[in-house]
């Protein structure tokens, strides 16, 4: 800051000290009536390159690998920038714990992931107040946090698999939009906590079969890159997002942290990113000892800081941003740069309104008392319910309206709380949180209940006997069966799509044993599982998959099944493609997108994306388009929907394109948009959507083209030109572009 700088800064100091005593002059970065990038650049002018080094190197995990240090002769704290928010404050105590990610894109509601998420950023936001107060500055207890998750759900084996919305690029994309804006708030000056979306790129699998994540390499065209594992993360960007993550994998041969072409070209160059990016943990390190890209941790540093990575996230182990200043004297890093890398990270730390006086903020009101509010256990319970997608329905079994003298409930995630929350969840707490078992055994008098899996849910050890006595003379049997995070997870693939163990016969005792009693079956698994045999059984007669809803799982089942509340048809639909066998698809390692998800498959699945049954019917009216538009307008939609049965329900209208007659390839369907309507019976309602011009573009070899042409548009409660079908109707029309239009690379 030159002279006149100072002078002026020094004035506006004592104009603001007449009138609040809180503001704090030492130093030109502490003024807020500066902008912010004056006061960011002022502040890391002050740093000598070891302080950055010190900010750029302790992202966090473990006692070594943070809080970033204090800097006392600024008046800086200490800084936690590893916290866990993907459906509530993750292992941190208590904490309101929402139903797991996959569950949450099944909801098809963007109101319902912004609600999750808001809740989500006022109880982290409140915990890390608590934090500070006590001088707590340790793993989750930040307001950065490394949420959500928006990789595409590639394979059906993939451990990963749950944290995701699924496998369709345009519906992760409007998720994260609104967990962004959800979670970050709307403040015009103050962030409530920070959204950082993972993982930056080209990731979904493996995790450890048939080799390990941190050394795979994904081969990608240009073409899948652009059209599927991209559009979501710069959905992400273009909310607002303060930061990415960028992934274990290499792309093409160059590891994710260290790819100029990834963190660089596409992500500041063409989408203006302006946040901060960090590593996985030990991303940086695995780029040395598993990918063998350099072997010299000082390189390492250079070609990450060069790349694009703001700061490492790395766990107890030595770290390689230590060596950023072993680099800049070695002449391989410029400082300048060094100090442009660490600016965004202050940014974002002063936007969270750490530098700021403590009135000004809203956010440093909350306190403990909006964790586990009533309010935030509602919408656990909501959410929960708008998850369950009911895959069969025979005989009209459900919804169960009467009470039973004896019913079962048997299998092994019946009373598994610990399974039913999934990965990166809240802590349980106990006195809020109920199992099916819980849950369900208000439908009757007398309640038999056995695990049947003597162990645990890979269910080795297995007692037919027990199941026999739970299920014999009753007048319904419920079997809970599924994965869980013991066989599905964070370094964990599946081998197969197979119930573990057991499970399969236990289903099949559980029929048998029944003697003619209705059977009820509740699937708790991320990805899919065979479950052909028994959708196929008429002994079956209905089964609702339920992801991992954690806390809320019984008393939403509840609900749910003997539509105790008015909005309790289900209106859940599979977030993606529930293949017979996983031999439909390519092998997890090959990431091409040809003969993978609904935009690529050709032959018929078990059940199609899209899918999932109602207690009510539907049916679609009337749909309007505009026969023709120039290319880079946006295509407006609207029609009426009606509920033609006798329950109130919410109904999930999908809107698909295909494009007709260009000679790029393109998917055969693609999602463009979704509403979700509450609909009374025997009424209807008006839906309205927007195409906008981006969605109808075509990859080419120049980057994105809207070209002229026939576009056909399809309506209704799922995807068209499927075996497996639901009862409402598809309408379909289409129209003309006329004209071409070039829209760039994006």
């Amino acid at each position: 800051m030159n002279a006149v700088g100072s002078v002026v800064t020094g004035l506006i100091c004592l104009l603001i000290l007449q009138f609040s005593s809180e503001i704090n002059c030492s130093f030109p970065f502490e003024n807020y009536a500066l902008s912010w990038e004056v006061r960011v650049n002022d502040l890391v002018s002050r740093l000598s390159l070891v302080e950055i080094k010190d900010q750029m190197s302790k992202g966090g995990a473990g006692e070594k690998g943070g809080p970033a240090p204090s800097i006392p002769r600024l008046n800086i704290g200490p800084y936690q920038w590893n916290e866990e928010c993907l459906r509530g404050a993750a292992e941190a105590g208590e904490a309101t714990a929402f139903p797991q990610a996959i569950g949450l894109g099944a909801s098809f509601s963007t109101q319902l992931i912004f609600e999750i998420a808001e809740a989500t950023g006022v109880e982290v936001r409140a915990k890390h107040n608590d934090y500070v107060k006590k001088k707590e500055y340790g793993d989750h207890k930040g307001l950065s946090c490394f949420s959500p998750v928006i990789n595409i759900m590639r394979h059906p084996l993939w451990g990963r698999n749950q944290e995701t919305y699924g496998e369709d690029p345009y519906l992760s994309g409007i998720y994260a939009e609104h967990f962004v804006k959800g979670l970050q708030g709307n403040h015009l000056r103050y962030v409530r906590a920070n959204a950082g979306c993972k993982h930056f790129d080209v990731h979904g699998g493996p995790e450890n079969i048939p080799v390990s994540r941190l050394s795979f390499d994904a081969k990608v065209v240009d073409r899948d890159w652009r059209l599927t594992y991209l559009p979501a993360f710069r959905a992400c960007v273009k909310a607002g997002t303060y930061s990415l993550m960028c992934s274990y994998n290499s792309i093409n041969g160059v590891p994710a942290c260290a790819n100029k072409e990834l963190l660089t070209d596409i992500l500041r160059d063409e989408w203006n990113f302006k946040g901060y990016v960090i590593s996985d943990e030990g991303a940086l390190e695995f780029i040395i000892s598993r990918h063998n890209y350099t072997s010299s941790p000082v390189d390492a540093a250079a070609m990450c800081v060069k790349a694009g990575c703001n700061i490492e996230l790395s766990g107890n182990n030595p770290y390689v941003y230590s060596k950023i200043v072993d680099a800049v004297k070695q002449g391989k890093l410029s400082e300048a740069l060094v100090r442009e890398r660490v600016k965004p990270l202050f940014y974002t730390r002063m936007r969270l309104g750490e530098f700021d006086p403590p009135s000004m903020n809203p956010y440093m009101k909350y306190n403990l008392s909006v964790v586990q509010s009533p309010q935030h256990r509602e919408l656990a319970v909501k959410a929960a319910m708008e998850t369950f997608v009911l895959l069969k329905n025979d005989n009209g079994l459900l919804p169960i309206k009467k009470h039973f003298n004896k019913i079962a409930i048997v299998g092994p995630m019946a009373d598994n709380l610990d399974q039913l929350y999934g990965t990166y969840a809240a802590d349980i707490d106990p006195k809020y949180a109920s199992t099916p078992l819980k849950g369900l055994s208000r439908m009757s008098d007398t309640v038999n209940y056995v695990s049947g899996c003597l162990d645990d849910n890979k269910c080795q050890n297995y007692s037919s006997n027990d199941i026999k006595k739970a299920v014999t003379d009753t007048q319904l049997v419920i079997v809970c069966v599924g994965t869980g995070k013991e066989l599905e997870a964070e370094g964990n693939d599946r081998r197969d799509m197979y119930l573990a163990g057991n499970q399969s016969n236990l289903i099949q005792d559980a029929v048998n044993y029944a003697n003619g009693s209705p059977v009820l079956l509740l699937v708790f698994s991320a990805g899919p599982v065979n479950i052909s045999m028994f959708d196929r059984n008429p002994l079956i007669e209905a089964i609702i998959q339920c992801f991992f809803p954690a806390q809320a799982t019984g008393e939403a089942l509840y609900n749910t099944i003997t539509m105790a509340t008015k909005d309790a048809s289900p209106a859940g639909r599979l977030p993606y493609t529930w293949y017979d066998t996983a031999d439909q698809i390519p092998s997890m390692t090959d990431y091409s997108m040809t003969g993978r998800t609904y935009r690529y498959f050709k032959s018929s699945p078990l059940y199609p994306f899209g899918y999932g049954l109602s207690y009510t019917t539907f049916q679609y009216l009337t749909f309007n388009l505009v026969p023709t538009i120039v290319a880079g307008d946006d295509q407006y939609i609207y029609g009426q929907v009606m509920n033609t049965g006798s329950v109130d329900s919410y109904e999930v209208v999908q809107v698909y394109i295909s494009w007709m007659t260009t000679n790029e390839t393109m998917p055969y369907l693609q999602l463009v948009g979704f509403q979700k309507l509450f609909i009374k019976s025997d009424s209807s309602e008006e839906f309205n959507l927007v195409i906008n011009a981006e969605q109808l573009a075509v990859w080419t070899d120049k980057g994105f083209v809207v070209q002229p042409g026939k576009i056909k548009v399809y309506v209704g409660g799922q995807q068209a030109n499927q075996k497996r079908r639901i009862s409402s109707n598809i309408l379909e029309a289409t129209f003309n572009i006329v004209g071409e239009k070039y829209l760039g690379k994006y």
